[in-house]
């Protein structure tokens, strides 16, 4: 829901009854978009976040707050000089803008008295600016001097509202019913005539017809709200034309009705719910949705769960890209090993023209640029040996046996290489793999690290900090039996050593994927909690979209891993397989 003037009064209503009487204790800034005030108050320490990016602009109290920036810039210099150790007397909406004001009672070293930090919520243009009696202290996106259009946002400047616009105020009454009037001069006559004349009348609006209510309580009236009401996002406008009908209110009487809506509607708010956690909040219920705690509450939980999608999202991109390099620079330095190795691969041949060269050196004399020789290496068959005419018949036999040497020293030095190239490429498809696979930031933690510790990302300052518990494995629950998947190599590893030897393992064949295992308790494991298993393997692993992919199943005692491989790579035996597609079985997963 966008942040609109409806919404914002009731958030500044409830922040109000909150912090008002509250101390500010500490002020830090996250990025260049967000500030942090930390707040004493008679209910405890809370977290007020104020964010200027358009995409996550809001004033709200939440439990979380990103870390500080390590250098704190100016404006939140300003904000520590200013406000730290002030009380907030008020929290308030101004006028019907999206904008709240939060006004601190301050006494320090530097001065004294009440300052006002204004939090313009409007997309784009979202601001903090903080004022003492009207003039400007700062603002966290300053306008230069010689700016000659738009607001002057600058220290010393006084404060000004943003330009009005054309729109009336969602209270002014009379000039909302003026527009409405206009608007309901274009509805549709709904097909009445005039006695029987065949003349179209204009509807009046004391009748109910389904064009009429298709007119006046729909989206074109939804439109003319929101084009013509100061602050009103079209959902509110959706919201409460459909409210409006629902209470059985004449079109005539619709503005009143929006005025009333506007003002005196309580707060009921409810988030709604998408794959990737909240996508939404509102202030009124909604068919669906998950009811919260406070209007607050809800924009907390979405705007958090929306910042932990973005960065997960942007985590996942980067990784994907640090993988995606190096699979490259493998692709390259292996292509570059099986070219050499194919120059190299006529070792043996030139091994046989020298010993051809020596045996029939007889019949060869000094500058002879050819041999035809019989080569009982390849039963008597005629061979043709080219001979450099500049040498002698022993130099030239030389030459050959040089080369064999060279291309079979090569092949030996090449041969491991390639084997390590192959296995370095394997590894990181499969990291790939579990990146593009990965559901959430929890999948990526251990990659992440993996890949810190290779040396493919920075390494993290150092800082004490709690040991983190790994990364649970995914879990499902089928017929009684647990299946657990591995979410990354890491993870492959560690499920690798938790199963029993007579639980059950599972792996893609020839692709990568996670390691799934079912933990039989000793039990018989019937074919559907296997064939779940396998399918929950097919969807996590490299071939996920195919039709028919083939998935080995093993005891777990067969399954070996080598001293000194790579993170997920095993050996294993006594299997067998089934050819299955991929399922998430969303509705067996418990974790």
């Amino acid at each position: 829901m966008p942040q609109d003037a409806f919404h914002i009064r009731r958030l500044a209503e409830e922040l109000n009854r909150t912090l008002t009487g509250g101390k500010v204790n500490r002020v830090s800034q996250a990025d260049k978009d967000e500030i942090t005030l930390i707040i004493y108050t008679k209910n405890g320490t809370l977290k007020l976040i104020l964010n200027t990016n358009a995409s996550f602009a809001r004033v709200t109290v939440q439990d979380t707050e990103k870390p500080p920036l390590l250098v704190p810039p100016s404006f939140c210099m300003l904000l520590r000089k200013h406000l730290s150790g002030g009380e907030i007397l008020s929290v308030k909406q101004v006028g019907n803008e999206r904008i709240i004001a939060v006004t601190f009672l301050c006494f320090n070293d530097f001065s004294g008295g009440e300052k006002i930090l204004y939090a313009e919520l409007m997309g784009k243009y979202s601001n903090l600016i903080l004022t003492e009696k009207g003039v400007i202290l700062g603002a966290l996106k300053s306008t230069p001097l010689e700016n000659s259009s738009g607001r002057a946002l600058f220290s010393g400047a006084r404060y000004a509202l943003p330009a009005p616009q054309e729109k009336v105020s969602p209270t002014d009454m009379l000039a909302i019913e003026n527009r409405w009037t206009e608007f309901v001069s274009l509805a549709p006559d709904c097909g009445k005539n005039d006695g029987g004349s065949g003349e179209k009348t204009a509807y009046d609006g004391n009748e109910k017809t389904n064009c009429g209510d298709d007119f006046f309580y729909g989206e074109e009236a939804a439109k003319f709200l929101f084009g013509n009401v100061a602050g009103i996002a079209l959902p509110t406008a959706r919201h409460i034309l459909e409210k409006a009908k629902e209470r059985g209110v004449s079109q005539k009487d619709i503005p009143a009705f929006f005025v009333r809506f506007y003002e005196e509607e309580k707060t009921d708010a409810y988030l709604s719910k998408g794959k990737g956690g909240y996508d939404d909040f509102f202030a009124f219920p909604i068919d669906g949705g998950e009811k919260a705690g406070s209007l607050n509450d809800a924009e907390a939980k979405y705007y958090v769960s929306r910042s932990e999608n973005r960065a997960f999202g942007e985590k996942k991109t980067k990784l994907a890209a640090v993988t995606n390099g190096k699979i490259k620079k493998c692709e390259k330095n292996l292509a570059d090993t099986l070219r050499r190795l194919a120059e190299a691969e006529n070792a043996e041949t030139n091994r046989v023209k020298g010993e051809l060269v020596t045996a029939n050196i007889y019949k060869i004399k000094k500058g002879d640029s050819l041999l035809i020789a019989e080569n009982w290496y390849d039963g008597g068959k005629e061979e043709k040996i080219t001979l450099d005419k500049t040498l002698s018949p022993a130099a030239n036999a030389q030459k050959y046996f040089k080369t064999y040497a060279k291309e079979k020293r090569t092949t030996e030095a090449l041969l491991p290489r390639k084997e390590k190239e192959e296995a370095e490429l394997s590894y990181f498809r499969s990291v790939l793999t579990f990146v593009s696979a990965a559901e959430n930031a929890d999948d990526l933690k251990e990659t992440e690290e993996e890949l810190r510790a290779l040396g493919l990302l920075p390494q993290e300052k150092a800082k004490k900090k709690k040991t983190e518990e790994a990364v649970p494995f995914r879990k499902y629950a089928v017929d009684g039996f647990t299946i657990l998947a591995g979410r990354n190599n890491v993870s492959n590893d560690r499920l690798l050593k938790y199963l029993g030897a007579e639980d059950l393992w599972l792996h893609t064949q020839k692709y990568h994927s996670a390691h799934v295992g079912i933990l039989s308790d000793g039990k018989h494991i019937p074919e559907n909690v296997l064939l779940a298993a396998s399918e929950i393997c097919a969807h996590f692993s490299e071939a996920k979209n195919g039709e028919k992919i083939a998935v080995d199943y093993t005891m777990r005692k067969y399954v070996k891993k080598p001293k000194k491989a790579a993170a997920g790579f095993v050996f294993y035996t006594d299997y067998k397989t089934l050819y299955v597609a991929g399922n998430a079985h969303e509705k067996e997963r418990t974790e």
